[in-house]
């Protein structure tokens, strides 16, 4: 379970980011995820709920996850579709020569403060 590790890198970034502006209490942060990136979101709340209380700075702070949808790109007609709904073969053209545009990513999108 890959998640706790994320949680903490999560949780150390944010402390380090609210420490370097003087923030005392951070309320809620905002993750974008990609939909093929792996990571279950129900872990990481289960996860995020035990690390965010090893840290005062964010102990009540809440989780809030923002799935970015995974995109494909055919290179063979030019367009894109939904990964999830179709894999690696183009729904268009039946084409192999894709690649994943974009749902992979795991970003610290906001941090939300008293």
């Amino acid at each position: 379970m890959h998640e706790l590790g994320v949680a903490f890198y999560v949780v150390r970034d944010v402390k380090a980011v609210a420490e370097e502006n003087n923030v005392e209490k951070v309320t809620a942060v905002t993750l974008e995820i990609g939909e093929v990136s792996g990571v279950v979101h129900e872990y990481l709340v289960d996860v995020w709920n035990w690390a965010r209380k090893k840290e005062p700075i964010m102990d009540e702070a809440i989780l809030k996850i923002e799935q970015i949808t995974a995109i494909t790109f055919c290179d063979n007609c030019e367009s894109e579709y939904p990964t999830v709904a179709h894999g690696k073969i183009c729904p268009h053209c039946g084409s192999e020569h894709t690649w994943l545009k974009k749902g992979k990513e795991f970003l610290i999108k906001e941090i939300e403060v008293q």
